[in-house]
């Protein structure tokens, strides 16, 4: 039986955040295929973390800057090691190669976060996004991770064109890999609540995420109103996890925005609303509740940073706008129109069983880590860069660690 390190950023929380999902949605395709996972993490378990003990997958907590994971890893030794963000790789990823030489090791980015990180300083600055935001000091040491890694699996198909036409980094070390939907498993859409059942508009995402609270904002200051002078019996139901203090100052019952906090079940929540709102001004990666919303028969609009990379050409689940009053009109058209909220509905569906299949995008990522397990150092033969990194990575980022675990004692 092959193993499995899963080295997390945090523990799994899928109720909470898009990358929990997608974590638990990776763990699934390996344990399809018969890998015995182990999943180690530095950070403290939340009440939202998932139990992933329930799965059959040994758990560990493992210390940063400590010695304790060398010994815990060679005695693993396991064939594979999955780093959770280029923030794992950074930290531990040396201690891979250096005790675990063998071990091919993957990078899961689960977003691009130089590029959200550009992308927020130049909304920011009231301006676009060019060549000098995006090689920023993030952008360096992501991609530095990406080079040290065997293959680095890339969630958007902007990310990938990205990577390889501005970062001329090698298709070879690349995997595109979305997210990933049983489409066989998806509820026909007569079995969620009808157009004439459902009431609200709803906005659901994690407080603590940078893009989602900005959205929020956005919603509040710039969009609810002008929904609420065409509906005034509308509700704006906000939902997300780690709701603060800041997020509760803007419930208003008066006003119909109400901060709900985190959703004991989002289906529920998502496919009782009558239309899902996100609009995102920056960010990057794909969007989990956009997801949520076409799984659940929920039309939204979002925008051009929402909808990126996720229907390919096709027709969106409702409409795509970046202008706050045209997305307030396109908001309140699909909430009062069933035939274009009907087609919206369908497009949905549509959008994820041709854009997300589990099925397809998980065979192609097993079959490249069988063709790396044929012949790996040719592989990394061919990623001189990497090589290269990994030399100067192991005589700094270790010996900053080295002399970090001494400061410790």
């Amino acid at each position: 039986m092959k193993t499995l390190l899963i080295i997390g950023f945090i523990w799994p929380e899928p109720t909470s955040t898009a990358a929990g999902t997608r974590m638990l949605q990776l763990i699934e395709v390996f344990k399809t295929n018969a890998y015995q996972i182990t999943f180690a993490c530095s950070a403290s378990k939340t009440i939202n973390s998932f139990n992933l003990n329930s799965l059959n997958i040994q758990t560990t907590n493992i210390q940063l800057n400590d010695s304790s994971f060398d010994s815990f890893i060679a005695e693993l030794n396991p064939d594979l090691v999955l780093f959770d963000r280029f923030l794992t790789e950074e930290q531990f990823g040396w201690r891979v190669t250096e005790n675990c030489s063998k071990a091919i090791r993957i990078l899961d980015t689960e977003d691009l976060h130089f590029l959200r990180k550009a992308r927020q300083t130049a909304y920011k600055n009231n301006t676009t996004v060019s060549l000098e935001y995006l090689t920023n000091d993030l952008t360096k040491r992501e991609i530095a991770s990406i080079y040290r890694c065997d293959l680095t699996l890339i969630i958007s198909k902007y990310e990938m064109k990205l990577l390889k036409k501005t970062f001329k980094i090698d298709t070879e070390i690349l995997q595109y890999l979305p997210f990933l939907i049983d489409t066989n498993t998806l509820k026909p859409l007569k079995e969620y609540p009808s157009f004439q059942e459902r009431a609200n508009f709803v906005s659901i995402g994690n407080f603590k995420h940078e893009p989602n609270w900005n959205a929020v904002l956005v919603l509040k200051n710039n969009i609810w109103p002008l929904i609420k002078q065409k509906l005034p019996n509308a509700k704006m139901l906000i939902y997300g996890a780690y709701a603060t203090q800041k997020a509760q100052q803007l419930h208003h019952e008066k006003d119909d925005f109400l901060i709900k906090g985190w959703a004991e079940s989002t289906e529920k929540v998502i496919s009782n609303s009558k239309v899902c709102l996100a609009p995102l001004q920056f960010g990057a990666g794909l969007k989990g509740k956009l997801i949520d919303a076409m799984q659940f028969g929920t039309p939204s609009v979002t925008t051009t940073i929402g909808a990126e990379a996720m229907h390919k050409k096709l027709p969106w689940n409702g409409f795509i706008c970046d202008n706050y009053e045209e997305f307030a009109l396109k908001a309140v058209e699909l909430y009062i129109q069933e035939k274009t909220w009907q087609g919206a509905q369908k497009n949905g569906l549509d959008i994820l069983n041709k854009c997300f299949s589990k099925e397809k995008y998980s065979q192609k990522l097993l079959n490249k880590i069988e063709y790396l397990e044929q012949d790996k150092t040719a592989h990394r033969l061919q990623n001189f860069i990497g090589s290269l990194l990994l030399h100067h990575t192991l005589k700094s980022t270790k010996y900053m660690a080295k002399w970090i675990e001494e400061k410790n004692k």
